[in-house]
């Protein structure tokens, strides 16, 4: 599997920073640079990422089952995680994660028609100091309420499609 240049490049800086033998510590970076650009995880980047990093493809395909942030199949052009976790629940996480759902008309890891947004349910984000929060790719959302996320999404670009986390 060959990926673009400049993501080529990163990977030799990345797994160069490791000691022989220690390659393995790239792997969940190199996942999520690669899921960025092709846009999910599949068998073939597996394999990849482990033949690269000097593991086993079941090796690496145990850490895309461990970590919520790899996903086996394509998501939105802008990925919504909205934090219902205590801390969020007690401020309105539920209610807001309920609000998302009818404003995209999609549920839990669902991806609506046009490919444009994606929505998960996610039970921490690191953010219970301004909770509710929400994450849309990696840009974090502090204190949102219906109305602000309303704001967030509808002025989020069409165009300027660069992968649901790419940025």
């Amino acid at each position: 599997m060959i990926f673009s240049a400049p993501l080529e490049e990163k990977f030799a800086r990345m797994l160069a920073q490791y000691p022989p033998g220690r390659q393995r510590s790239a792997v969940v970076p190199m996942l999520i640079y690669a899921q960025d650009e092709v846009g999910s995880i599949t068998k073939e980047l597996i394999e990849e990422v482990a033949r690269r990093c000097g593991v086993t493809p079941l090796q690496v395909d145990e850490v895309v089952g461990y970590y919520s942030m790899l996903h086996r199949k394509p998501i939105g052009k802008y990925h919504v995680q909205v934090c219902t976790n205590i801390s969020c629940q007690l401020v309105g996480g539920e209610e807001l994660y309920e609000h998302a759902k009818r404003k995209l008309g999609i549920g839990h890891r669902e991806v609506t028609r046009d490919g444009r947004f994606s929505l998960e349910e996610v039970e921490c984000i690191g953010a219970c100091s301004w909770a509710p929060a929400v994450e849309i790719n990696y840009d974090f959302h502090h204190q949102v309420t219906a109305e602000k996320l309303d704001q967030l999404l509808d002025n989020l670009p069409d165009s300027d499609h660069q992968g649901a986390a790419n940025k």
